[in-house]
């Protein structure tokens, strides 16, 4: 069987009409046989889809067909499995959400970092490395020497960076995320704080993934994404994590031994403040989804609906 084909992108642009492009979109999608989520937004285009080459290749000469999206970059892994339930193009107010009114890739932003040039970015002492990630995220890997804000979600992250940072004793700051999307932004508003050397790594992990040998690499651990494969190793190939259908957490191998842990009901993290109504409507859930396997049909409800965790359902492409 052929691999499925698994794309991660994001473009600030000024998009006046992108509530028109939706409905376009979505039936690109659609017809090329490609799941995922896109967001659309007057900043510009965020997601992760994923489909047959073919199709896939079709969805990106369609968005590069637009002027405004000819240099569209995009990121590539492949799996085996189709990795997304549904096919879906959002209208938002932002394509990652800081919160921050007036912030914008489009008129001020960092220094861009190849892949390549980072290593040696990141080891200069007076670099302040910081992951712009949530917990769980982070709790996963991240770089050598890289802050962890403890974040539960990016609209947390400005008042860390007031909190913790002054542009008068940090200048020089390096920002990373897992496409690019997220340190971009947050780059944009470090600048607009005033503070004077910010770098963020451009493509995000996983285009550092994608162009350094794991060899030279400086990543510890596997990296959080967005779809069910629920982390990549170094080499891209699907990580060792699964993740728990009732507070959206990445779970190890561990934790799933647990006797807390149940199938698509709960988890060690959530056992405890998991609502009864809750469990039983995620109980009824897993139950469909076996009987479903056994029949050998396709899944039955479509992608898992679940409660929020702590800082927000892990749902949107960073």
């Amino acid at each position: 069987m052929s691999q499925i084909v698994v794309v991660a992108l994001y473009k600030f642009v000024t998009l006046e009409d992108f509530e028109a492009k939706r409905q376009p979109l979505l039936d690109v999608l659609t017809r090329a046989g490609v799941k995922g989520t896109l967001l659309l937004a007057r900043e510009g285009i965020n997601g992760t889809i994923a489909g047959p080459r073919e199709g896939m290749d079709k969805v990106l000469d369609w968005l590069r067909a637009d002027p405004r999206l000819s240099d569209l970059d995009h990121k590539e892994s492949l799996c085996d499995q189709m990795p997304f339930y549904r096919t879906k193009v959002k209208l938002k107010k932002e394509i990652v959400t800081i919160g921050v009114p007036d912030v914008s890739p489009n008129e001020t932003v960092g220094t861009y970092v190849e892949p390549g040039d980072w290593n040696a970015l990141i080891s200069d002492p007076q670099v302040l490395l910081i992951d712009t990630r949530n917990d769980y995220e982070v709790s996963i890997g991240t770089f050598e020497g890289a802050v962890d804000p403890k974040t539960q979600s990016f609209r947390e992250f400005p008042e860390y960076i007031k909190t913790h940072y002054d542009p008068e004793k940090h200048k020089k700051v390096a920002m990373f995320c897992t496409g690019g999307i997220r340190c971009e932004k947050a780059s944009s508003y470090m600048l607009q704080q005033g503070f004077d050397e910010v770098f963020h790594l451009k493509g995000g992990i996983l285009k550092y993934f994608e162009e350094v040998p794991a060899e030279q690499s400086k990543w510890n651990g596997e990296c959080f994404v967005f779809d069910n494969r629920v982390t990549v190793r170094h080499d891209l190939a699907p990580g060792s994590f699964d993740q728990c259908h009732a507070c959206r957490h990445p779970i190890s191998a561990e934790e799933k031994a647990s006797p807390q842990y149940q199938e698509g009901v709960s988890c060690p993290r959530c056992y405890d403040s998991l609502p009864e109504k809750t469990r039983r409507r995620a109980e009824e859930r897993q139950k469909q989804v076996r009987l479903a396997k056994l029949r050998n049909q396709p899944h039955p409800i479509g992608q898992p609906q679940a409660t929020a965790s702590p800082g927000g359902a892990p749902n949107s492409n960073s």
